[in-house]
Parts: structure tokens; C-alpha cells; sequence
């Protein structure tokens, strides 16, 4: 059970810009249900629709209890919808959708048309474009690859949890994504199953689908097999 608690996960909790959302928990899917029962009342801090510390361009839109943070880049089209948390000198590319429940810790970039949803990002973490982050627990310096998909939904749509050394753990939720560690990487292109749990400095290569629990320092790929057969030969419509 070592290997499923926070700290397997996360060397520093402090890397996330409210750290007292993890206080007392044991293992990290448990951190959304601690997040969502504070969120509004951090975010509003007291504030009319929160506080945004930097310049929101008159393209973008910006709705509910949102907290931002000094430094941070929002560019055109994008849509933060609250209760949300975003930190300092984090930048959010154009056409970006951050949907209620999200925290972003300082210095993190969300890419070009991803899609971010009820997910806590540690420092420096990275969510490449067209990509979708639903429900997921992501560790400092990780990097989702562009295209990328944590899915957060079993096709049944029953419980979510993890099967690991014999023993099912449930997340008690219909929806989870997955749990990235420190400096976890997934290239382009991949997909991670409900319920994912990867160790800190693992890298999955892109195109991989991956589930379940994989280690520490592990390198993930699928073994791929291109065929090719002939092709009449034919010109296209115009």
C-alpha cells in the first residue's frame, strides 16, 4: 500500500498553492472531494466574483468565483468558468476552457484548446493543446502531450477505483481521470483509463493507452505494428 499514499506521488505537497487541501488524506484520489468542499470559499476570498490579479484580454471570459494570480498570461477565447484557482506567472493559451473545480498552481501552461475540468495541477505543470485533463490529481512538472485524454468516465458508469496487489480500492465517484506523480510525461496522443494511477518520473510514449497502477521511473510503450499493402492508384476530387 506504500505505493498507492501522497507521498509515493508527490515529494513536496507544498508545490501546490494550497497545500491544506491535502491535510489529512492518505492517498490522492481522495484530494477532488477535499478540493471541491473548500473551493468556493477560497476562490470568492471575499471578493465579488473572486479576484483576478492580472490582464484579462476583451475576448476572454472570465465567470464565477475565480481567483488569478499575478504574472499569469491569459490569452484570447478563453473561458474560466468558477469556482477556480489560478495561480501566479501561469500562462493559459488562447481558446483554453478551465471549468469549475480546477486549481492551477503557480508557473503552469495550459496549451491551446485543451480543456481542463475539477483537476488540481502542482507547480510547473504542463497541459498541452487539444487536450482533455478531467478530474485528475497532476504532480509538479508533469507534462500531458498534446492531444492527450485522461479519461474520467467508465463506459457503465459505475464506480471508479484501483485493483492493486489483490485488493479493489474505491474512489467512492463516477468520475476520476487519473493521478500523474512528479515529472510524470505522456507524450501525444495518449490516453490513460479511468482510474490511472503513474508513479513520478514515469514516461509514456505517445500513442500508448495506459490503466491501472504503473510505477516509479518506468518508461511506457505499445508495440506498434505498421502494415502496408498496395493502393490503387486513383487521383482526388478536387
Amino acid at each position: 500500500m506504500t505505493d498507492l499514499v501522497l507521498g509515493y506521488f508527490f515529494s513536496s505537497l507544498d508545490d501546490f498553492i494550497h497545500p491544506e487541501v491535502f491535510a489529512g488524506l492518505d492517498y490522492p484520489w481522495q484530494a477532488l472531494a477535499a478540493a471541491k468542499s473548500r473551493l468556493g470559499e477560497i476562490a470568492g476570498a471575499g471578493e465579488p466574483g473572486g479576484l483576478i490579479q492580472c490582464e484579462v484580454p476583451g475576448e476572454a471570459v472570465v465567470r464565477g468565483a475565480v481567483r488569478v494570480g499575478e504574472g499569469t498570461v491569459i490569452d484570447a477565447h478563453v473561458l474560466i468558468e468558477g469556482p477556480a484557482i489560478i495561480g501566479r506567472n501561469v500562462t493559459i493559451r488562447h481558446g483554453a476552457l478551465v471549468r469549475p473545480g480546477t486549481i492551477v498552481s503557480d508557473d503552469c501552461v495550459l496549451g491551446h484548446g485543451c480543456e481542463i475540468k475539477n483537476s488540481l495541477l502542482f507547480r510547473g505543470a504542463k497541459v498541452q493543446s487539444l487536450t482533455f485533463c478531467g478530474d485528475s490529481v497532476i504532480g509538479r512538472g508533469a507534462r500531458i502531450g498534446s492531444g492527450t485524454i485522461t479519461a474520467n468516465r467508465r463506459f457503465d458508469q459505475g464506480e471508479i477505483g484501483i485493483k492493486h496487489e489483490g485488493v479493489r480500492h474505491p474512489f467512492d465517484t463516477e468520475y476520476f481521470g487519473c493521478v500523474l506523480g512528479d515529472y510524470v510525461r505522456l507524450g501525444a496522443n495518449c490516453v490513460t483509463l479511468p482510474g490511472t494511477l503513474i508513479g513520478p518520473y514515469t514516461w509514456v510514449m505517445p500513442l500508448t493507452r495506459v490503466g491501472g497502477f504503473i510505477p516509479r521511473g518506468k518508461l511506457v510503450s505499445f508495440k506498434h505494428a505498421l502494415l502496408m499493402t498496395d493502393n490503387q492508384p486513383r487521383k482526388l476530387k478536387p
